[in-house]
């Protein structure tokens, strides 16, 4: 080709190119406009926004800040968390220009990734500084505890290679492996056999470093348990409280190796995420030992501060302030966790928590001690983290595996939404919703961080949030969904608040759909299908059955143009306790524990098996995530277990408690109901049943408000600014469709 001919070719092509970045960029500002609030500016300045280039995409403060400086000298880099772009200014107007011209369009690679990235200039820089949480009370943290050649000693004194389980009771968990020294911590009862020791006691290499404690002031007696648990990058433990009755106050861990993030979460619905450095001592006393639940999400990058060699212990370890984040990438942690042996009943000021006091569920009919309804907010919000929250973290994966048929009524509500539509799915449970009308932008929340995962697996955006307080922008939602989801809620105060919520969400015009257990399984003389499969249903009966997917029945709906005025008055509770009820049978009480069966024998044999096959269903169920910075997205990440499961005992069910900007909300749409075989991820000394290697099927307790014809739209009724446009009865559940007035928006 000629050499004049050729360079018009490139110019063209270049032309082309240009042509596109150009529209991309334009597409850009729209979008963070609409969804972010953030303006930009055809004026050149100093400052810019960075689309596709925030933590939320999975791009480092390094990978980012190193293409930014070659454009010229950077005075401040900005990356908001779980956001998915950042902000940037230059010393010099010329700097920003060059960025502008050679960075738009660029792909930028991070890791096995690429992101490209779009730049636009901003007139000002304004990112909410968030305060620091201060760490829970009675948490403290030592860094550098050990030294590298202690933590060597340390580590060499484990012998992975052995497999006599009398000795080190060394098992292969699901999401970690671990072995326990003098006494064995048994997954099967969440507890220690006091009268049965292990033949070795704790290592000696270990007793220098519990001396050390002892004699600092962290520990008053020497522990005579030890449990070390190994995680390999994208491993976790869920979050739990250890036994009240097995162990003393004081918990020691000395992380071991890469640093992780563990997240430490208050019932009323506080997180404090809390960095723990390699050769450092975590120490748990008092409140954060008993009450706040810990765990380590499961996922392979952890949002943590920049290393500052001038921070404090205090300052390096908490994560909840915005400034100077960036991501770590896991490597192998182990961790020795040491406790003492409680011979005595505990005696803490925690009851809520308290095992010894009979305020948590074991694998029996029904739990030792019926809690009662709540009488004020913060009781509301125990009942919702022990018979709601927990649960759902317990058995994620079992639940995700019942809920693949998303159900026709909230199909139709969905693919009824034009084109560009901004859905909210509040409380999004495995994202089944998500993908239903591939037109719509829509983005999950969930008050579970294992279900989020799901939802990211799946290609879906989904990020943690809790019911009562969803972190979007008021009236930027053209509809929103909320399936089964507030008849988790306690109170009436609550359960309102939430719908609340959901109203504020939506712009003037928008509409809500809502759907709730009913307290009337049969309706117009037709049965349910939750009470049509009780033969298959009946407690005890725990032998696997076909699931039958809800798709091939078509519901039973009857449209109802208003409200009923007046409802059955129906006795809530014997002396004020939560009874537990009995799966595929009617009601008899409105607020009431549900049980979920575990089935019995599905246990680690059957991992290795399922290994192949999980890989392959993960390629076949998910789509891949387009670089989009339009939503939030969560960093977290929990992977989804497979499990052959049957019909349940209960709705499509959604942990959707707590109140605080950081908890996640569980909802699941009404489909298939919980499932009477599976298994379960929970593989910690949790205050639930975790997997068990043994023993009994365990069965969980999920509290529930049933609704009673036309108690759902008065409810509706009570919020300003919205009017109910239809309401009808679907499969057992009370379904509501909201319509927000125009105009001033109302909350």
């Amino acid at each position: 080709m000629d050499a004049g001919v050729e360079n018009n070719v490139k110019a063209m092509r270049r032309s082309k190119e240009e042509k596109k970045v150009l529209r991309k960029q334009i597409k850009t500002s729209y979008t963070l406009l609409k969804h972010e609030g953030i303006s930009t500016t055809p004026q050149p300045n100093k400052s810019l926004v960075v689309a596709n280039g925030g933590l939320g995409n999975g791009v480092s403060r390094e990978e980012l800040s190193t293409a930014l400086k070659e454009m010229g000298e950077v005075e401040s880099l900005m990356m908001p968390p779980h956001k998915p772009y950042a902000f940037v200014t230059y010393r010099s107007e010329e700097s920003a220009r060059k960025a502008i011209v050679h960075l738009n369009g660029h792909k930028l690679h991070c890791g096995d990734n690429g992101v490209t990235l779009y730049l636009g200039y901003v007139n000002s820089v304004a990112c909410e500084e968030e305060k620091a949480a201060p760490l829970p009370e009675g948490l403290v943290l030592v860094e550098d505890f050990v030294s590298p050649e202690e933590e060597a000693l340390l580590l060499a004194a484990i012998d992975w290679s052995s497999t006599n389980d009398d000795v080190t009771a060394q098992k292969a968990l699901k999401h970690r492996r671990v072995k326990h020294y003098g006494f064995e911590f048994r997954y099967d009862n969440n507890n220690v056999d006091k009268d049965n020791p292990l033949p070795a006691g704790l290592p000696d290499e270990c007793l220098p470093v519990l001396e050390r404690c002892v004699r600092n002031g962290h520990i008053n007696i020497m522990p005579d348990q030890l449990t070390i648990n190994q995680y390999e990058s994208g491993q976790g433990i869920p979050p739990h409280v250890d036994t009240h009755s097995a162990f003393e106050d004081t918990i020691l861990s000395l992380s071991l190796g890469a640093k992780t993030v563990m997240e430490f979460r208050h019932p009323d619905g506080r997180l404090v995420p809390v960095v723990l450095p390699g050769q450092s001592l975590l120490v748990m006393k008092g409140e954060s030992r008993y009450l706040w639940t810990h765990g380590i999400t499961p996922r392979k990058f952890d949002m943590v501060p920049v290393c500052d060699p001038q921070s404090s212990a205090h300052s390096a370890s908490d994560i909840g302030s915005n400034s100077n984040l960036t991501l770590s990438k896991r490597g192998t942690r182990t961790s020795f966790t040491f406790r003492k042996i409680r011979h005595e009943p505990c005696r803490c000021a925690f009851p809520s928590t308290c095992d010894s006091r009979g305020a948590l569920s074991t694998p029996s009919p029904s739990p030792p001690t019926a809690p009662s309804l709540p009488c004020c907010h913060a009781d509301a919000t125990r009942l919702e983290e022990v018979y709601v929250h927990r649960v759902y973290d317990a058995i994620a994966s079992h639940f995700s595996s019942t809920r693949y048929s998303p159900w026709p009524r909230v199909c139709h509500f969905l693919s009824s939404l034009p084109p560009g539509s901004v859905l909210a799915d509040v409380g999004c449970g495995n994202g089944k919703y998500l993908g239903v009308n591939p037109e719509v932008i829509a983005v999950g929340s969930d008050r579970s961080s294992a279900l989020v995962q799901i939802c990211a697996e799946r290609g879906f955006q989904a990020f943690v949030s809790d019911a009562l307080s969803v972190p979007l922008r008021t009236a930027s939602c053209d509809a929103c969904i909320s399936i089964a989801v507030i008849h988790h809620f306690s109170t009436q105060e609550r359960r309102l608040a939430a719908v609340r919520e959901l109203v504020r969400l939506l712009k003037p015009g928008g509409r809500a759909l809502i759907y709730v257990w009913a307290f009337e399984q049969e309706h117009n003389k037709q049965r349910s299908k939750y009470l049509k499969d009780q033969n298959i249903g009946q407690p005890g009966n725990l032998s696997p059955v076909n699931n039958t997917a809800e798709d091939r029945q078509e519901p039973c709906v009857e449209e109802r143009e208003r409200p009923v005025d007046s409802m059955q008055d129906v006795s809530k509770v014997t002396d004020g306790k939560l009874s537990v009820h009995t799966n595929r049978t009617a009601f008899n009480t409105q607020d009431l524990l549900v049980p979920w069966h575990l089935k019995e024998g599905k246990r680690r044999g059957e991992e290795e098996s399922r290994k192949d096959g999980k890989q392959n269903k993960k390629k076949e169920m998910s789509r891949k995530t387009p670089g989009d910075f339009c939503s939030p997205s969560s960093l977290s990440s929990k992977p989804k277990s497979d499990s052959n499961s049957a019909p349940s005992p209960g709705p499509d069910t959604n942990m959707s408690s707590g109140s605080g900007p950081d908890t996640s909300d569980a909802s699941h749409g009404p489909d298939s109901e919980p499932s009477l075989s599976g298994d379960t991820t929970q593989t910690s000394s949790s205050p639930l049943k975790p997997e068990s290697e043994s023993g009994p099927a365990p069965v969980f307790h999920r509290y529930y408000h049933v609704f009673q014809q036309g108690e759902l739209e008065q409810m509706c009724g009570q919020v300003a600014g919205v009017k109910v446009q239809r309401s009808y009865h679907d499969q057992g559940n009370w379904c509501v469709i909201l319509e927000k007035a125009c105009g001033r928006c109302s909350d």
